[in-house]
């Protein structure tokens, strides 16, 4: 017999003992009374209360266990004890993983996996805190999951990986916070200076561009502010910056002009190839060699820059070999400064009504003064940075008051009143972008060629022909010494770390045609998949590295995994004893009753 079951008849019997003693002693102190009358109901209730009161003593002892279903188990997470367990659930055995804080009644394990084999009946988990490691996720398999999370925490929950930046180019982060309202999100560079900032919405999401100059790492700084401009919360915000493969543009110009004039030299700055053609009438060109607009001459190119005189004069073949190289991964941005006959329309699958000019403002780069010099920097001793510009403001530019008739368009560039002035489609493979401002080249007038390059480098990065290379899956969230999952991956992929370790990863033959594979980072900091001769930056965050981040990414995930429908394993077992339940309330029956036995074994009769 094991003491789980002899301890509670061992204490039985002794309280037994002790309620026949105490009958005994409660008798012999009656026939000892000198005064017999008025005792009776004293000596009556005396002896009542001596089995109540060893019974209570019992169960405050050892409480009453509680019912527990057979196939049930609770898993006690990081911050476990902030969550108030439902009812169903506290009879149910429990289990504490390493990130549980101190439990009395829930029994230890080192991840979910052993914890499943010491409980090979269990189908339906309970998690409680913030939610599952990803050491512990894949031990779930077919078992039902529900989850009690614990309460947000104040602060920066979600920030959007940047992709790598291009050099000069702007980058979008996007988030999401907790806890403060109203609530400002400041985006700092490297070297401290505020270059963005913005209001929360009423949902916490916030939007921030940043910009980036050098190419290599570097870690930005978002900063969530409460209404007295203190930091409430403050994550680090990896960001690689690499020079990206220049674009193949060929440029048809009907006309020569100031904008064709600055957008070459924006490109030649830029490194891009662009092969400039300009067209003076009767057979005269100026620029580059002309060249033949054939399937092969199309297919040496990665984007079509067009103005409305150029795309008139083109002929049907012109027409049709173009939309073929389209549908092939082509782009093409046609410039909006006239009237588009219809058949190019057609070709560009849109339909275009009105030719006025209208006036418009660009929107302000940063939110004040301060963040758009942090941004735009102080230039080089050749193109110095003219710092009178941001005082004076941006220029009014002029575009064609167009409205574009297309289901599919999306809007490419937004003036300062959110109205969409430059739109792209996506046709076959390829993308067809409409351009409707007409003078961009006064930003460079004005004092800001940046904002001008940025402009051309977004239609231009939009549209341009995609690579065929299929990019490896990384996760947006690793961490050391977390399990990360790789997907996509082609033969002999490896990882250096910052310290020169090379991993070669191993695809799980389970995964198929994902193609994936597990990697444990050691180190926290910039890490390189290389494939072949693709290498791949990502960046790995220490433990204890932004920690609202982790706690909301545990979160998500445990919910997607509650969220699965998986089948239900019909239990057949009888209700088997769980935990035991609290003992206050027995011990506080316990102590009433022992104040109403000594009140009434030392009250005295009045006197007469």
């Amino acid at each position: 017999m094991s003491l789980d079951t002899s301890l509670p008849l061992l204490l039985a019997t002794l309280l037994a003992l002790a309620v026949v003693i105490a009958w005994v002693r409660l008798t012999h102190w009656r026939r000892a009374a000198a005064d017999r009358h008025g005792t009776s109901l004293r000596f009556a209730m005396l002896c009542a209360l001596q089995p109540v009161f060893a019974a209570l003593l019992f169960f405050t002892l050892l409480p009453p266990r509680q019912t527990a279903t057979p196939g049930m188990l609770v898993v006690m997470t990081a911050q476990a004890d902030r969550v108030a367990l439902p009812a169903p659930w506290q009879g149910q055995p429990r289990i504490a993983l390493p990130e549980a804080p101190a439990m009395a009644d829930a029994e230890r394990a080192p991840d979910l996996g052993t914890a499943l084999r010491r409980h090979p009946d269990a189908q339906t988990l309970h998690i409680v805190g913030a939610g599952l490691e990803a050491r512990d996720r894949d031990a779930v398999g077919g078992r039902t999951i529900t989850f009690s999370p614990a309460p947000l925490p104040r602060g920066i929950l979600a920030l959007s990986p940047v992709a790598i930046a291009t050099p000069g180019a702007p980058f979008a982060v996007s988030g999401r916070v907790n806890g403060a309202s109203p609530a400002t999100v400041v985006l700092r560079d490297p070297a401290g200076q505020r270059i963005d900032a913005t209001a929360v919405d009423a949902r916490g999401n916030f939007h921030l561009t940043g910009l980036a100059r050098l190419p290599g790492p570097a870690l930005f700084r978002v900063e969530m502010l409460d209404a007295r401009h203190a930091v409430i919360d403050a994550v680090g915000l990896p960001v690689w910056t690499q020079a990206a493969a220049p674009p193949r543009v060929w440029a048809l110009a009907g006309a020569p002009n100031a904008e064709w004039k600055y957008l070459r030299r924006w490109a030649t700055d830029a490194g891009i190839d662009l092969h400039l053609q300009v067209s003076l009438g009767g057979g005269l060109q100026l620029g580059d060699a002309p060249l033949p607009m054939t399937a092969d001459t199309l297919r040496r190119f990665d984007l079509v820059v067009l103005d409305a005189r150029s795309a008139a004069a083109l002929g049907d073949g012109h027409r049709a070999a173009l939309a073929a190289a389209v549908r092939d991964g082509l782009g093409v941005l046609l410039r909006i400064d006239g009237t588009v006959p219809p058949a190019t329309q057609r070709t560009l699958g849109v339909s275009l009504t009105g030719d006025d000019e209208a006036e418009f403002h660009l929107p302000r780069a940063a939110p004040d003064d301060d963040a758009w010099r942090a941004r735009r920097g102080v230039g080089t001793a050749d193109t110095p940075v003219d710092s009178e510009a941001i005082t004076g403001g941006l220029p009014v530019l002029t575009r064609r008051d167009v409205r574009v008739v297309s289901t599919d368009a999306i809007p490419l560039v937004r003036d300062a009143n959110d109205a969409a002035i430059a739109w792209w489609r996506s046709e076959g493979r390829g993308r067809i972008g409409l351009w409707m401002p007409v003078d961009t080249y006064a930003l460079v007038l004005a004092g800001h060629p940046d904002l001008h390059a940025s402009l051309w480098s977004q239609a231009f990065g939009t549209l341009a022909r995609a690579g065929t290379r299929t990019a490896p899956q990384i996760p947006s969230q690793i961490r050391a010494p977390q399990r990360a999952a790789f997907c996509h991956l082609a033969d002999g992929a490896r990882i250096t770390a910052p310290d020169g370790t090379v991993t070669r990863l191993q695809r799980d033959p389970a995964t198929g045609d994902a193609r994936c594979a597990g990697f444990w980072p050691r180190l926290a900091g910039w890490h390189q998949l290389n494939v072949g001769e693709d290498s791949t930056p990502f960046h790995v965050r220490a433990a204890d590295d932004a920690p609202h981040l982790h706690a909301m990414d545990l979160r998500t995930r445990t919910e997607h995994l509650a969220a699965v429908p998986r089948a239900r394993h019909p239990t057949r077992a009888p209700a088997a004893q769980g935990p035991r339940g609290p003992a206050w309330p027995w011990f506080l029956g316990w102590l009433a009753t022992a104040g109403l036995l000594w009140w009434l074994e030392r009250r005295r009769p009045a006197a007469g």
